[in-house]
């Protein structure tokens, strides 16, 4: 007979059955799913470290190289740029007329390195005289810099409000210097208007061009007197006057019907007699290509 069912015994509570915990130091190695069994095993480390060692060495020698080359051309560029056997010694400058040689070989220190100098800023300062329409520069080694320039050639003289040199294209692009004869024996063209001009460049450049156009044509002839000036209306009108005597010859606005005006005052001059010519003071052949309109001055009284 069991006694562990007689009537008054008791069964001992769950909670006092004895029970054994696995030690702390071992949890690692028994407890499924732990953060240490997920690692890859030292040995696997180990070989994938020297795979990426391996395959990195070849990267390693490339740039050890790129340091050596770098380091090699910043030596020579610092010996090239320091030695004092590429000091500048001469500045050669071709292509000007009006602007003096000093004054352009001026923007380069002789003595200074060749390599050191800055050929944009050279020409860049070169090109603030506004005589200068290009320039560059160029190093001739091992001791000279080479500028070359290209001039504006003034074409006549534009008087805005003030004188300015005009290039055949009709841009002005230097105030007349009359103390140093900027402009002499260049005609004058007169009429336009500074603010108009300003507004529109292109278009009073045009007229400029004009103008310069029809005093080329008037040229062709030698019989015809010498123009001192071209003076162009509001509305682009041509009046060209003499040297002598100032004879306004009214051409209008100069298009395709200029040489036959200028047949007509070829004509006309022709017929005039030396005082006659002495006493004109305007022709008008801006009515029809074929009349002419003569005003004299009064003959004296003797």
């Amino acid at each position: 007979m069991d006694r562990s069912h007689r009537e008054g015994v008791k069964q001992p509570p769950a909670a006092s059955r004895l029970t054994v915990k696995p030690r702390r130091g071992n949890r690692r190695k028994t407890q499924p799913g732990s953060l240490w069994s997920k690692l890859p095993k030292p040995s696997i480390i180990a070989d994938g470290c020297t795979r990426v060692l391996r395959r990195s060495v070849p990267a390693l020698i490339v740039l050890a190289i790129l340091g050596a080359v770098g380091g090699t051309a910043w030596a020579g560029y610092r010996f090239v740029t320091g030695s004092e056997r590429f000091a500048i010694t001469t500045v050669e400058v071709t292509g000007n007329r009006q602007v003096l040689t000093e004054e352009i070989a001026g923007n380069v220190h002789v003595g200074d390195n060749v390599f050191s100098v800055d050929l944009d800023a050279v020409t860049r300062a070169v090109k603030t005289n506004p005589w200068i329409a290009s320039a560059e520069a160029h190093r001739v080694l091992p001791h000279t810099i080479a500028i070359s320039v290209r001039e504006h050639v003034a074409a006549a003289v534009v008087e805005l409000s003030g004188l300015y040199l005009a290039d055949a294209n009709g841009h002005p692009f230097k105030k007349a210097e009359l103390t140093l004869e900027d402009g002499a024996g260049l005609p004058i063209i007169t009429g336009l208007d500074r603010d108009t001009f300003n507004a529109n460049p292109d278009g009073g450049a045009a007229q400029v061009r004009g103008a310069l156009g029809a005093l080329a044509q008037w040229n062709e002839n030698s019989e015809r007197p010498s123009i001192g000036e071209l003076h162009l209306d509001a509305h682009g009108s041509l009046t060209l006057v003499t040297y002598e005597h100032a004879i306004a010859i009214r051409l209008g606005v100069p298009d395709d019907s200029l040489p036959l005006r200028l047949s007509t005052f070829d004509a006309t001059w022709n017929e005039l007699s030396s005082s006659e010519r002495s006493r004109m003071r305007a022709i008008h052949l801006d009515a029809k290509t074929d009349q002419v309109t003569v005003a004299f001055a009064p003959e004296k009284v003797q």
